[in-house]
């Protein structure tokens, strides 16, 4: 079916591209009324082709000058060097600034860095703020915009604040917006410590001085509040401490903090950057390793091995255990369901098998 027409100048084109010389966008333009943006591009350009000891490469100069109209000498590292000292120069200047340190945090115009594991964390929101010192969160101080509207959460938040000593911040608004990076903060936040992660050698060690060691080992959950949920059960049961990998991992933040309800300062919290390997490792100092598959043969309640140092290894909840984890583990365990549910929470998993394994050394 045709358009009746209306296609018709759809058809057509935009006729032929003018040169770089002949649009006033473009850096390379010769015109005498040059826009704002123009200048600023051309001018852009003579910075960085004095910087890099060449001419610029279009728009407003004079041929086989500078940009302070002396004549232009090649330089003699480009000469000898075949070009590589001016690729040098250009990845150094980049886009006309100096370049960022190997390392840094990315800096873009108008947003807030991206804060490093080792900065602090802002935990938002007038409920998680209450519950996060109800938890003794070791929290470093109180922000509170200007103007909010006080209710029982917010002198809650302000007084257990004051009798700990924890510094209270009047902000703006727009303030409290730029540190929060724009998530809404309801007009509180408190500033959170980084974590203090434990070695996992030492946290093998101090285990194995223990009646019972028992330590538990995250495969794949990436949820804070998992891991927050996993701290507070293993800080219940008598757990000496939990291991999960540095990368594609949960982390304890604040919302961990918040969800183990003050667990994460009792018990250590280890990285290692090889799950496979640590496991490995700990199994060589005495460890039995039983990993909680919903596909395994033995139950948690036939786990004869809990009476001596164990490691439960607690996957994801979508796809479980990894195979390279899963084939380091010594034996599989699963949790027996009534109903047809396919698998629970991993925090609730591991829940469950820490009580089996309390109820068995307690019996």
């Amino acid at each position: 079916m045709g358009s009746g027409g209306k296609g018709r100048q759809s058809l057509e084109g935009r006729g032929k591209t003018l040169p770089a010389s002949d649009r006033p966008w473009h850096k390379a333009y010769e015109g005498e009324d040059l826009p704002q943006r123009t200048q600023w591009k051309q001018e852009k350009e003579r910075r960085a082709a004095a910087a890099e000891g060449r001419a610029p490469k279009a728009g407003g100069y004079v041929p086989g000058k500078t940009s302070d109209g002396k004549p232009f000498k090649k330089s003699a590292a480009v000469k000898n060097t075949g070009g590589k000292a001016r690729a040098g120069a250009n990845r150094a200047v980049g886009r006309g600034g100096p370049a960022r340190p190997r390392g840094g945090p990315r800096v873009a115009p108008g947003r807030r860095s991206i804060p490093s594991k080792d900065s602090p964390e802002l935990l938002v929101g007038r409920n998680p703020v209450v519950e996060a010192l109800r938890a003794h969160v070791p929290v470093t101080a109180l922000y509170v915009a200007q103007g909010i509207e006080v209710d029982e959460r917010v002198n809650e938040a302000i007084r257990t604040a004051g009798d700990r000593g924890i510094a209270i911040l009047e902000v703006s608004r727009n303030e409290l917006d730029r540190l929060t990076g724009g998530v809404l903060h309801q007009g509180i936040g408190v500033q959170v410590p980084p974590f203090a992660y434990e070695s996992f050698e030492d946290m093998v060690a101090a285990s194995l001085e223990t009646p019972f060691p028992l330590l538990v080992a995250l495969d794949g959950v990436t949820d804070p509040r998992n891991l927050g949920a996993v701290l507070r059960s293993a800080a219940a049961f008598g757990a000496q401490g939990i291991f999960v990998p540095e990368r594609r991992a949960a982390t304890v933040t604040a919302s961990a903090w918040r969800t183990s309800a003050g667990a994460a300062a009792r018990i250590p919290v280890a990285q290692v950057v090889n799950l496979t390997r640590a496991i490995r490792q700990a199994q060589q100092a005495g460890f039995v390793v039983a990993g909680l598959d919903a596909d395994a043969e033995m139950s948690i309640y036939d786990l004869e091995v809990a009476d001596g140092p164990l490691i439960v290894v607690v996957g994801s909840e979508g796809r479980g255990l990894s195979r390279l984890v899963g084939e380091a583990c010594d034996l599989k365990v699963g949790i027996p369901m009534v109903s047809d549910i396919e698998s629970l929470n991993a925090s609730v998993a591991a829940a469950v098998t820490l009580a089996e394994v309390a109820r068995r050394r307690n019996a």
